[in-house]
């Protein structure tokens, strides 16, 4: 199983001095942050912050404003956020390696291959059936999805809005509880987007290419859609095992 490596120290004070930064809107000097941080649970010298601004001057992220301190540039924010969105990842893996440790590579395939045989049929329900507004909301979560992919955040609570959303459209109570009682939302998603994560695999592609189906009202396209979505996710589940047993 891959090893979630923890930041250096050094990219921990960086991220705490520009959170604080980012934070307050006046300029800040080595020893108001160094304080902050203390306040933190960080034991750091104002020395030690002092290095650390100069090296975000330099890199642009921070900005000298004479005796008064420094403030975070437009740059800063944008690496801030980058940051934020490492840590959250390194947090979700942590958290999901455990319960991958405890699942089997047959468990999950055995979900997505019931899910296949459900979806598949929804996919083209939804095709004939969804109404204007149930197609609106599909192609608003696929946006909203979409613009946190780029953003490198977190988007497994949209694929389960998602999915919950075509069963909904297909008009079919049996198959919408059947897919239910398989997906176990609450845990599922968010390993599947870890999963993939690992293998460099995206969610986003092919719900858009269901959405484009579903609205075309083409359900065979739908179909076919779904069924390359799904066995995407097989694919990158073996391909996930195979890496992790090296």
């Amino acid at each position: 199983m891959g090893v979630i490596y923890l930041p250096r120290k050094n990219d921990n004070y960086v991220y705490e001095i520009l959170t604080v930064l980012a934070e307050k809107a006046e300029p800040l000097g080595s020893g108001q942050l160094s304080q902050s941080m203390h306040l933190k649970g960080f034991n750091v010298s104002e020395a030690t912050v002092g290095r650390i601004l100069s090296q975000l001057d330099k890199k642009n992220m921070t900005e000298k404003l004479g005796f008064q301190g420094r403030i975070i540039t437009n740059w800063g924010r944008e690496e801030l956020v980058r940051m934020q969105n490492l840590q959250e990842l390194r947090r979700f893996g942590n958290q999901f390696i455990e319960i991958l440790e405890s699942l089997k590579e047959k468990d999950l395939l055995d979900i997505l291959t019931a899910r296949k045989a459900i979806e598949r049929e929804l996919a083209r329900l939804a095709a004939l059936y969804s109404t204007e507004a149930e197609i609106k909301l599909l192609e608003t979560v696929l946006l909203e999805q979409q613009e946190l992919s780029v953003r490198k955040q977190l988007t497994a609570e949209h694929d389960v809005k998602f999915h919950k959303t075509i069963a909904s459209a297909g008009k079919n109570k049996v198959l919408a509880a059947a897919l239910d009682l398989i997906r176990h939302d609450a845990k599922l998603s968010p390993i599947l987007e870890y999963i993939r994560t690992q293998v460099g695999g995206e969610l986003v592609v092919g719900h858009s290419e269901i959405v484009k189906a579903i609205k075309l009202r083409d359900p065979d396209q739908a179909e076919r859609a779904m069924i390359q979505h799904i066995e995407s996710l097989i694919l990158d589940v073996k391909r996930y095992w195979s890496i992790a047993k090296i």
